[in-house]
């Protein structure tokens, strides 16, 4: 009898071992299988859902997007060159990876984003761009995999032809992590399995850097410089309207910028104006050489104010019947 017990409980013991090493595998088999499905990782691939490639626009024109770190720089870098592709109907869209939420000496935070965001939107909407701005810090953007996803989907999403942004050389941190971020999506926007919900493009775009003053590691190198004298009205105009960041000084302005009465704001304004109107005529005397040899002796020489771009080694490489499509207002 003794014995019979001994059995039933050895067996007993044996059949709920059993039971629990059939429930860890079944566990465990629905982990691996989560895995494989989990929405959010870029090699995650639903087995009846692979990576689809764009469809091109067919409206047969340009797509350019500009990507900057803050509200005001892709303005200042690009804005009489983006009103030109505008006026000619081609499709131009502004990117401020971060907010700029501390880019002024007195207010910060949501007050300040809210205000660099109307004000830039207003500025576009003169020069005929269309504009995004991110709700990333300003001063803490990080090259980090969320926002290399990021930057990616934004081109791809746009279809885009060029793309431009800063160096990784330039003097601001939110500069140079634009720029890296812009270099690591040059060749991930064409790979399926990255970002893979979003539709890869099946032709890398041509890659642009706007010119800067910085001489290390390496200068500017200007591959096409464009005469913006013909915009230059429009995208003064459009600057005017960014008070917070030049009327008052930005971040490093002080409480004798603020205008004490109509008077005081007239001549700041001009202070501006004739700011930003001197730093592009400083940009065509700088690259003289290379207008000439884009446009001619003639036709340079009626250049007076202009925005230059360098191609980078990333993406397609343009020969010159290429750059003369992309930039068909220059001769």
């Amino acid at each position: 009898m003794k014995g019979m017990v001994f059995m039933e409980n050895h067996n007993m013991r044996l059949n709920i071992i059993n039971i629990r090493f059939l429930l860890c595998g079944m566990v465990l088999l629905a982990a691996i299988f989560l895995l494989v499905l989990k929405p959010e990782s870029s090699h995650a691939v639903l087995l009846d859902a692979q990576p689809q490639p764009a469809k091109p626009p067919t409206d047969g024109k340009l797509r350019i997007i500009c990507f900057g770190a803050h509200p005001d720089d892709c303005e200042i870098k690009i804005g009489g060159t983006a009103a030109l592709w505008a006026a000619k109907g081609h499709h131009v869209k502004f990117v401020s990876l971060t907010n700029g939420d501390i880019g002024h000496w007195r207010m910060s935070g949501p007050a300040l984003a809210k205000r660099r965001c109307d004000e830039v939107q207003r500025g576009d909407k003169l020069l005929g761009v269309e504009t995004v701005i991110l709700d990333n810090h300003d001063g803490e953007l990080e090259p980090s995999l969320a926002n290399r996803r990021l930057v990616t989907e934004l081109i791809r999403d746009w279809h885009a032809d060029i793309v431009f942004s800063h160096r990784p050389n330039d003097y601001h941190p939110d500069h140079r992590y634009t720029g890296v971020l812009v270099q690591d999506a040059a060749y991930m926007v064409t790979v399926p399995f990255f970002c893979p919900k979003t539709p890869y493009l099946t032709k890398n775009p041509v890659f642009m850097y706007y010119a800067d003053r910085f001489e290390r590691p390496n200068p500017t190198r200007a591959d096409v410089v464009v005469g913006i004298d013909d915009t230059l009205d429009k995208k003064l105009a459009a600057l005017e309207l960014m008070e917070s960041q030049f009327l008052e000084g930005g971040a490093n302005g002080n409480i004798n910028l603020m205008p004490k009465d109509a008077a005081d704001h007239e001549r700041r304004q001009k202070q501006v104006r004739d700011s930003f109107m001197n730093r592009d005529a400083s940009t065509a005397k700088r690259f003289a050489t290379q207008i000439v040899a884009l446009y001619g002796t003639e036709q340079a020489n009626k250049v007076h104010h202009a925005e230059a771009f360098e191609v980078c080694e990333y993406g397609t490489q343009p020969g010159k019947e290429e750059l003369k499509r992309l930039f068909p207002f220059v001769p």
